[in-house]
């Protein structure tokens, strides 16, 4: 399953690779289904979010090289265990619904077939947003089709990332349904339980005629979907000439081995500047830059920098990456400037990088860390009902890790946003996650139908339309300049105006089928 996700392009695993954890499961034993999900978590999660070990050496941040070797594989380990966490949450859940409907009096196979798939999908959808509510969230099921699969991905117009969790799964638990009726010995639970042969345990021979309609189900329902989102992909965007917004993006390459440091501040200066002027000749709505493009206050970029005079003349409206000040901290954040060089928005990131600009349980971990880094950061964390104003009105942004929150997109939409901007410095990690990094952003996309401009330091910034088709993406580890066309656009898309609908329903339909089993319980 690790292998689903970009830069790979093998995809179509994920419609199969549930399957394992999916009978597994069903064991009778609590503790070997906890395993098999823990297992089978540890191989997604770890292998798809390897990339953080990339952050490894950070001698230039004065860490030694075995602190910093250490804090690595911390980190993996840790968002590896969290990951793990919601499939072993699954499975455990998942496991004593299952004990429900396979005790209750229900005649119909394909009844309790039906009770199953609906309770494995609500699960993991509902844990999925559970997580995703954590200051530690990435790898939803559902990322696993992005960048590549832009027909599926369509579906997150109508419900966010839980309408392609829950074709997923749905899709993988009628196969391994299939699979049971079809090999009832490879079913783990093949026991009984209060004296009673469970469900997979035939006393005659497997119903052939239902196994040939679960496939058959199962691969209308793939086929189908894709169909479908083919045809809502094809459907024309309609953009007004009106709308037209051209946008300008610098890509300051700025290494962070040095951003921090006198050479990497010159640098940024040099290469922001310069960029700035050459958009500039082609007359842009609006330059974007990436996070913390230039490592300063706000204030001093006003007052020391030459960047800032170039705006004066020039009068090219700019998003600037920088710091704020705010109480006894700084924030990570945008600064709006429009042609008069006055500053009209600020957007403080909300969703901080747990461990990297924050210590999360800093009572017990704060410790443990302290004493491996010598850094000393108080990051603060800016406000969720932020509105982000530009010479061209209200637009939603997203700096960096924020990407993985489509809540925090959508909300942003739902008040107004008109277009995406997404700033980001990927430079810390390998060079799989700016892919994985595209890949949310190409989802944040068509979730909300808007365009999208990306600003990165080092890679891939780019431009995404609705669709989710990438306009332009720049190479990595390169200093490039691009200007491009993006769009305003005011329609909603379902799935901002009614958030995850479908997940309510899901659980209604979770709830009234415990009643339905509880009707049917053995007495």
């Amino acid at each position: 399953m690790g292998f689903t996700v970009a830069p790979f392009t093998i995809y179509l695993l994920a419609w199969i690779a549930i399957i394992p954890p999916w009978i597994l499961v069903q064991q009778k034993s609590l503790k070997k289904v906890i395993l098999t999900c823990a297992m089978w978590g540890i191989g997604y999660h770890g292998l798809a979010l390897f990339w953080i070990t990339g952050i490894h050496p950070m001698t230039w941040m004065g860490v030694s090289w075995f602190n910093s070797l250490l804090i690595a594989i911390f980190a993996w380990f840790f968002i590896t265990a969290w990951g793990a966490s919601l499939v072993i949450f699954w499975g455990i859940i998942f496991h004593f619904y299952l004990k429900l409907v396979n005790l209750s009096e229900l005649k119909n196979y394909g009844s309790k077939i039906c009770l199953k798939i609906l309770g494995g999908i609500t699960i993991w959808c509902l844990t999925e947003k559970i997580w995703s509510y954590s200051p530690l969230w990435w790898s939803s099921i559902s990322y696993t089709q992005s960048p590549y699969n832009l027909a599926i991905l369509q579906f997150l117009k109508i419900s966010g990332i839980t309408t392609i969790t829950a074709l997923l799964i749905l899709v993988n638990g009628l196969f391994a349904e299939s699979l049971l009726l079809s090999f009832p010995i490879i079913s783990p639970s093949f026991s009984k339980i209060r004296g009673e042969q469970i469900f997979f345990e035939k006393e005659k021979k497997v119903n052939k005629n239902l196994t040939k309609k679960i496939i058959s189900l199962s691969v209308i329902i793939f086929i189908s979907a894709h169909s479908i989102g083919y045809l809502m992909y094809r459907q024309p965007l309609n953009d007004l000439p009106e709308n037209l917004v051209k946008v300008g993006i610098i890509q300051g390459n700025i290494p962070n081995t040095i951003k921090l440091y006198e050479s990497g501040v010159r640098r940024a200066l040099d290469n922001y500047k310069n960029g700035y002027e050459i958009l500039s000749y082609g007359n842009p709505d609006l330059i974007i830059t990436p996070e913390t493009a230039l490592p300063l206050y706000y204030e001093d970029i006003v007052n020391n920098t030459q960047i800032y005079q170039k705006i004066l003349d020039k009068k090219i409206p700019i998003i600037l990456g920088g710091f704020g000040k705010k109480n006894n901290g700084f924030t990570n954040s945008l600064f709006s400037i429009d042609r008069e060089a006055k500053l009209i928005g600020r957007y403080n990131k909300v969703n901080l990088v747990p461990l990297g600009e924050y210590i999360p349980f800093q009572a017990v971990l704060g410790k443990i860390i302290d004493r491996l880094s010598p850094l000393d950061a108080h990051l603060l964390a800016g406000e969720k009902q932020q509105a982000f104003l530009t010479n061209l009105g209200k637009i939603t942004v997203g700096i960096c890790y924020e990407s993985a929150y489509a809540e925090h997109f959508r909300r942003q939409n739902a008040q107004g946003g008109e277009f995406i901007i997404t700033a980001s410095n990927n430079a810390h990690y390998s060079i799989v996650m700016p892919s994985q990094h595209h890949a949310q952003d190409v989802m944040r996309a068509i979730e909300g139908g808007r365009w999208m401009a990306r600003a990165t330091n080092t890679g891939y910034s780019g431009i995404v339309d609705p669709h989710g088709n990438t306009i332009w993406q720049s190479s990595i580890n390169e200093f490039q300049v691009y200007q491009g066309k993006i769009y305003r656009r005011q329609d909603k898309t379902l799935y901002v105006l009614w958030g995850d609908w479908l997940l309510k329903l899901l659980v209604i339909g979770l709830i009234l089928s415990w009643f339905l089993i509880l009707n049917f319980w053995k007495k």
